[in-house]
């Protein structure tokens, strides 16, 4: 449980930094994100649900499938599934209101370069990881 505090959203190589009003990983956390110009090369599942609004700048969400979604300041929210496979580009500095919904136990990560697929846990911990053909 922690309240006001300012961390990496995404792990040390995370251009989103998080400012959380809450974060009660068990019920819900309340952060707005600062998205720095780039992305991460990793592609990344949830341990959450979110409902996101952007407040200044644009994101382009790039699908592991190939789909691509650009995403600019609206009143219709950005809806972030646990299973959303994606990789976030902010074309510039992005703002972000979050609301997560709770963490489920694991997520993932795929980097393209590498094929190395990941399952991490809570802390950012891996457990378990292989590359794929």
């Amino acid at each position: 449980m922690k309240f006001f505090h300012k961390a990496k959203d995404g792990g040390p190589l995370s251009k989103v930094t998080g400012f959380w009003l809450v974060e009660l990983k068990r019920l819900f956390s309340i952060a707005l994100l600062k998205f720095e110009h780039g992305s991460r090369d990793e592609y990344h599942s949830h341990a959450f649900n979110s409902v996101s609004w952007v407040l200044r700048g644009s994101l382009r969400e790039e699908h592991i499938f190939g789909d691509i979604e650009k995403h600019r300041p609206s009143v219709f929210p950005i809806r972030t599934y646990r299973h959303t496979f994606h990789r976030v580009y902010s074309v510039g500095t992005t703002w972000v209101l979050t609301f997560r919904g709770p963490w489920s136990k694991q997520w993932a990560e795929f980097n393209p370069e590498t094929r190395k697929y990941t399952t991490l846990e809570n802390g950012r911990v891996v457990a378990k990881e292989r590359v794929l053909g």
